[in-house]
């Protein structure tokens, strides 16, 4: 039995996917298509060693892989032997989120959602901070069938680069058809992954393009964009705010963040990224006499229920969309990258 197993073992010299992990697969797939079943035992750290012309640390990584996995067990002094069937097993998948908000509750709702009850998913939050993001993948990596990542990183140093590199590191060590990147496309990583990305540049350009009739009335365009903020925003959205207002001729100003004095001025219409800086700007609106949507204009950057009560003109991705277009792609194997849908919705406040 060891031999037959030892035989249908694929091990391709020429493959970029390193050979403990090509060892891992080759087992699971024989459990996966009942060649092995639980109780056989499978060829020894030697036997593979030798047949293939590996190092034995190679494969004993392969072999610990699988242990920890719970897919195999050792019993001392008699060798390896298969622990359970896989070919029922709920794939497992390990969501990487930047933070936890509205935003992001969207997309793993809709993803856990689209999944249905046929996988197992486990969310973990690195709070935008890319060793973080590293060390959670390494200590996880080949424990999962699949990966879905959003990589959004903090980055205010040369230290903060280093950091990101390895994160991009670890995220290359995933096999491409076990990984999914949400919401920001890694071009690093070549155009072999799935992903599904906003164009943050490009949509915010777009969007205030739609609204210009209405932006036209408005002596200033304000865009309050935090600079420091805790989880900070992809620069993408300021690059493409002031694209717009160059392209077309706007006076503009960028904010950190909306003063609680701030006297207002009429003919301003302010682009307001942050949640607390709309909450601000609306309470300084209600305390005057000016009329929203006529003296002072509000764009809010992403969309929600009670901004759609409040009549707040949004511009705003679908995030619904884009955590049902990340489990489309596991269940269909798809690798594609998928630009996400960008809207500008006018609801009056501009």
């Amino acid at each position: 039995m060891t031999s037959d197993v030892c035989s249908r073992l694929k091990i391709n010299g020429e493959s970029s996917t390193p050979k403990y992990k090509q060892i891992v697969n080759s087992i699971v797939e024989d459990i996966e298509k009942e060649y092995l079943i639980v109780g056989d035992k499978i060829p020894s750290i030697s036997e593979i060693s030798e047949e293939y012309l590996l190092s034995r640390d190679t494969v004993e990584k392969a072999l610990n892989i699988l242990k920890d996995r719970k897919i195999i067990l050792s019993v001392k002094g008699k060798g390896y032997y298969v622990a359970k069937t896989i070919k029922q097993s709920k794939p497992k998948i390990l969501l990487l989120l930047s933070k936890l908000c509205n935003c992001t509750l969207k997309i793993y709702n809709s993803f856990v959602a689209s999944m249905g009850l046929d996988s197992q998913v486990e969310l973990q939050l690195y709070g935008c901070d890319p060793e973080v993001l590293a060390k959670l993948l390494q200590e996880n990596m080949d424990a999962y069938d699949y990966y879905v990542i959003m990589p959004h990183f903090k980055l205010s140093s040369n230290s903060d680069a280093c950091k990101k590199a390895k994160a991009l590191y670890y995220i290359n060590q995933i096999p491409g058809d076990k990984l999914v990147l949400l919401d920001n496309h890694l071009p690093e990583l070549g155009e072999d992954v799935a992903s599904i990305y906003q164009d943050f540049e490009t949509d915010i350009f777009q969007a205030l393009k739609k609204g210009m009739n209405k932006l036209y009335k408005y002596e200033k365009l304000i865009l309050v964009f935090p600079s420091d903020a805790i989880y900070p925003f992809p620069i993408g959205i300021k690059d493409g705010f002031e694209k717009f207002c160059r392209r077309y001729g706007f006076d503009f100003e960028i904010w950190d963040t909306v003063n609680p004095n701030l006297e207002l001025e009429p003919k301003d219409a302010y682009v307001l990224v942050e949640e607390s800086d709309l909450v601000n700007l609306m309470n300084q609106v209600n305390r005057t006499e000016y009329i929203l949507g006529e003296d002072i204009g509000i764009i809010s950057y992403h969309d929600t229920s009670l901004k759609d009560l409040l009549g707040i003109t949004v511009v705003s991705t679908n995030f619904t969309a884009m955590g049902e277009t990340a489990a489309f792609m596991i269940k269909k194997r798809k690798r594609e990258i998928v630009k996400s849908v960008f809207h500008f919705i006018d609801r009056g406040s501009l």
